[in-house]
């Protein structure tokens, strides 16, 4: 079969790999979908580098179907057809946070990342432990179910830190993969939601998917854009994803305000001095557990919410070199290979 991997130089290539075979615990997925994340870009670019060297497969939002289960998988833990998203860390499955849903945090070992340090979606089949496998409800396409996996999950698992929104005013930061998904959920659950973007067309997606307001702060003084919707209160809730408005968040957060900072690299600092008085509660998330994985998939049924529409490029993998190139620039949308 063939993958896509980075040689680090802006470059997609599809390099030829020998077909999957099941270990002890493991199964094989054949690959339906194939997400595009805006962490491929630190690898395709070279700025960051592989666990498990250039000859890695990408993709860490997988979704597909079981086609081959290992010695010791037992039916109940998969069987062959099952539809399955995958949860993309593993650990030792045996310290407190891997036991809780939480292996990206493990105590014992270094964790396994696919596309990092081990291989990835973006070839036709990919070997898995068993143990990482969630059912993808029926309701739901393999796009969607690949959303979840990484992008949209993390939009989730940011917005499940930061508690009850439900009447709150929430600012999200950046209107890309990750903060689209962000805005639909939190309009899902009843707050009010201020998007924030540099650029008209993402801020027209972010309307469709639930913004009460939007602000163009490339055309507009954010703080004062925010005291004009806020009565001068400032946003109780921030979910920072762009990685590049940690300053301009903490500038338009109110008293008491909780805020929220996922986008990468990112960098957020304060002067205790000054602010110490407004009572803010400041956290990071990172993507979520499986668990929440599980509850993601099962909140965006219940609320039909449109995550295939988050998507706005489909690629076949031969078409990879002309896919990351689109997506390196930037400039809207987020794609998925499908298979």
């Amino acid at each position: 079969m063939q993958g896509i991997t980075f040689p680090g130089d802006r470059r997609a290539v599809l390099q030829d790999f020998p077909d999957p075979e099941p270990g002890p615990g493991e199964v094989v997925v054949r690959m339906r979908a194939s997400g595009m994340c805006g962490s491929d870009l630190h690898f395709y670019r070279g700025t960051a580098s592989f666990g498990g060297g250039k000859d890695t497969i990408q993709g860490h939002e997988p979704c597909g179907e079981v086609h081959a289960v290992g010695p010791g998988v037992t039916a109940d833990m998969a069987s062959v057809g099952d539809r399955v998203m995958i949860h993309h860390y593993w650990g030792c499955d045996a310290c407190e946070h891997c036991r809780s849903g939480w292996p990206q945090m493990c105590d014992r070992e270094n964790g396994h990342t696919l596309s990092i340090t081990t291989h990835g979606g973006h070839a036709p089949y990919m070997v898995v432990p068993a143990r990482t496998l969630l059912p993808l409800p029926d309701a739901l396409s393999y796009k969607a179910g690949a959303a979840i996996g990484c992008g949209t999950g993390t939009a989730w698992g940011g917005i499940k830190r930061l508690g009850n929104i439900g009447g709150a005013t929430l600012v999200v930061m950046g209107q890309g993969l990750v903060g689209l998904s962000g805005t639909m959920f939190a309009s899902a659950l009843g707050a009010r939601v201020i998007a924030v973007d540099v650029r008209d067309a993402r801020l027209d997606r972010a309307r469709e998917f639930g913004a009460s307001e939007v602000i163009n702060s490339a055309e507009v003084d954010l703080t004062e854009a925010m005291a004009d919707l806020t009565g001068g209160r400032g946003a109780e809730v921030i979910l920072e994803t762009s990685g590049v408005a940690g300053a301009d968040a903490l500038k338009i957060l109110g008293k008491w305000g909780r805020a929220c900072f996922i986008g990468l690299p990112g960098d957020v600092s304060f002067r205790t001095e000054q602010q110490y008085k407004k009572q803010w509660t400041l956290m990071t998330s990172w993507t979520m557990s499986t668990i929440e994985q599980a509850r993601c998939a099962n909140f965006v049924v219940a609320h039909q919410l449109p995550v295939d529409r988050i998507f706005t490029h489909s690629w076949s993998l031969d078409h990879a070199v002309e896919a990351y190139q689109w997506f390196d620039e930037q400039a809207d949308g987020k794609g998925v290979f499908e298979f």
